[in-house]
């Protein structure tokens, strides 16, 4: 029996988990000498501590964006330097992370955040620790916290990020164009005729109670040649509101835990009106939609907006604030810019090296 274990951070339902939920659960599907564990590493050090610091962390990114912003963007982003140290997090964090490996012993640890990386590999480092390692990015940057150098390999989420590891002294072998990993299902197409005969737009963004959204639905006023369908994910005051909208052409999604229900849903759809959050434009750009951004939260997802836009991945629909119409937009982009928009996805897809991280990953220990 093999053990594995994920180390996201936080227990927001963030790309940390939904990556880390996803390698996990195809991990024990397909092969039954794997025990595979998921766990935070705030919340196993310092119990409910974790619930109140998730709210303050929320509340000073909607509340303080700029500030947010400016912070992130100095110590995450800009100058990235070999042999960095982060002491506040070591004497933080490190006891636990060293505990946690006593306790559950593992083979193999598989990191979706920058903190747990980092500890990781400065626990390799000073030789307390002599496991495998790896880094599994789900932002389209590189946060300067992730450990790097004594991690064992790297699934990065585009060349530019390989050919930065690479720059910074990390083996090409090691690191492995994967994408941001999403569910094998959303490579499946369902064959089926659409329903509706004008376009479907799914809108999504919600679920952790941003405000933009209620601003946006508030805003948009349907011309009869988009059908807007908002997934609400455990949001029940979105839901609600969406409900007392009673518009024809605005329908709530209640939450989806189906797979295989969400992989039909994004057949259904002629684009996506989203957030530049890493799992769900992984998913899209797998999808092969167009992509339309009408909001983003300081820190990783006005950097990940930045390599998407660069790429010609997104739309940013940035003016929708000020505009009487923004479908206008929506439409131009659809019936001038869409193949311009594919074939950038398309682009952005031949890049991958490593199409089935899973089973790389059980070779890992036949090797």
């Amino acid at each position: 029996m093999h053990n594995i274990l994920f180390l996201p951070f936080l227990q927001i339902p963030s790309g940390h988990h939904h990556v880390a939920d996803s390698i996990k659960n195809q991990l024990e599907q397909m092969a039954d000498h794997f025990h595979c564990e998921k766990i935070d590493i705030l919340s196993y050090g310092y119990g409910n501590i974790e619930s109140f610091i998730s709210s303050i962390y929320l509340q000073w990114i909607h509340k303080l964006p700029k500030v947010y912003s400016t912070i992130y963007r100095l110590a995450a982003v800009e100058r990235p330097t070999l042999n960095k140290r982060f002491r506040i997090y070591e004497v933080l964090f490190i006891k636990a992370v060293k505990n946690v490996l006593q306790e559950k012993n593992p083979d193999l640890v598989i990191c979706t955040h920058a903190l747990p990386s980092y500890m990781i590999a400065r626990l390799k480092k000073l030789q307390l620790w002599t496991g495998i390692a790896i880094n599994v990015y789900t932002d389209y940057f590189i946060n300067n916290l992730w450990g790097i150098d004594e991690i064992d390999y790297h699934f990065v989420p585009s060349k530019k990020i390989k050919d930065q590891l690479v720059e910074q002294g990390v083996n090409a072998k090691r690191i492995f164009i994967t994408g941001i990993p999403v569910h094998p299902i959303f490579n499946m197409k369902n064959h089926m005729v659409k329903k509706e005969r004008i376009f479907t737009a799914l809108i999504s963004g919600g679920n952790m109670g941003a405000g933009s959204i209620f601003q946006l639905l508030n805003r948009l006023k349907p011309g009869g040649q988009i059908l807007y369908k908002v997934l609400c994910g455990k949001n029940d005051k979105l839901l609600h509101h969406i409900r007392s909208l009673n518009h024809p052409l605005i329908q709530p999604i209640p939450y989806i835990s189906s797979k295989e229900k969400m992989n039909r849903l994004y057949d259904e759809t002629d684009m996506i009106i989203t957030k530049p959050g890493g799992v769900t434009i992984s998913e899209s750009l797998t999808k092969k939609l167009p992509i339309f951004v009408y909001d983003v939260l300081p820190g990783q997802e006005e950097q990940n907006l930045n390599f998407l836009k660069d790429k010609g991945l997104v739309h940013h629909l940035d003016e929708w604030t000020n505009q009487e119409n923004f479908e206008e937009d929506i439409l131009n982009v659809l019936h001038h810019k869409r193949q311009e928009t594919i074939n950038s996805i398309h682009q952005y897809l031949m890049e991958v090296e490593l199409e089935d991280p899973i089973s790389f990953i059980i070779d890992i220990f036949g090797r």
